[in-house]
């Protein structure tokens, strides 16, 4: 398993950097000024919570130049953005059991950005009876889907609040499919990078089957990872009716699906984070 901390990245004057060791808080310049765009190179390690990565794109980021800087050369890994400093603007979406829950609360914590999840925004507007929340309830209540235009109206409205303006925001698992992206951008809602965690699916499956839940304390226990401490917790341990290799092998088809409908909107900004064998996050081209 890799150490506990997360990707770094910070925004300054020029770009997005991708670094060990920079935070959104630090002065920096812009290394190489006679170029607008950088590379992402080949072999530098960020060391993240649950696992290891690589980060893969197949875009530069930013304005068109005349001249590429080579690999070799480029000390440090940048994702260009806004040619303006403001507050950060992520979003992350991963699979079931990627350990995106984990990297967003480190990313969040790190960077002091809003954590802010589609799923969790609409319990808090259901439960406040905002106007969205009302209109929400009514279709949850007859077992319906939510339609798209509420939810995107409540992220919309939270990404809007004071506190999502001053300090930047990192969304979680949302947009989740293109029309949803679409209504984002028609507002005007735009991130400065997409992070997509990719964990091989024969992982996934592994981590969600062999998860179990003591029912006496909620704690949860992974049969390989984390198994029980004594045979008695062990005898009173149960198994989620949807952990089962069927049904998550079905929800890793929807992600699958839905993060291709997302990632067309957002392809000149995606960095994808593979799993590699090293215990930290990969940058490369």
């Amino acid at each position: 398993m890799g150490s506990n901390s997360c990707l770094n990245f910070a925004i300054t004057h020029h770009c997005v950097y991708l670094s060990p060791s920079f935070s959104p808080k630090s002065k920096l310049h812009n290394p190489n000024p006679n170029h607008n765009q950088f590379l992402l190179s080949r072999s530098s390690f960020i060391p993240i919570a649950t696992s290891s990565f690589a980060l893969h794109s197949n875009h530069t980021l930013s304005h068109p130049r005349s001249k590429k800087l080579p690999l070799r050369n480029a000390p440090n890994f940048y994702v260009a953005a806004s040619a303006k400093a403001e507050p950060l603007k992520v979003m992350i979406s991963g699979a079931p059991a990627s350990g995106k829950g984990t990297q967003c609360e480190l990313i969040t914590q790190k960077y002091g950005l809003v954590h802010i999840a589609a799923g969790d925004l609409l319990r808090v507007e259901v439960a406040a009876a905002s106007e969205n929340g009302k209109r929400a309830k009514e279709y949850m209540e007859k077992g319906e889907l939510v339609p798209d235009e509420i939810v995107v109206m409540m992220v919309k409205e939270r990404l809007l609040q004071p506190d999502s303006q001053e300090k930047g925001w990192l969304l979680d698992g949302y947009p989740r499919s293109s029309s949803q992206a679409a209504a984002l951008e028609d507002f005007g809602i735009h991130p400065d990078i997409f992070i997509l965690l990719e964990v091989p699916e024969d992982n996934l499956v592994e981590r969600v089957v062999g998860r179990r839940l003591d029912p006496l304390t909620g704690k949860i226990y992974h049969l390989k990872y984390s198994p029980p401490e004594s045979e008695e917790i062990a005898s009173r341990l149960t198994q989620r009716f949807d952990d089962t290799e069927e049904r998550v092998k079905l929800r890793l088809h929807t992600h699958h699906q839905n993060v291709e409908a997302v990632l067309s909107t957002y392809k000149d900004i995606t960095v994808k984070a593979g799993m590699t064998n090293f215990s930290g996050w990969l940058i490369s081209g």
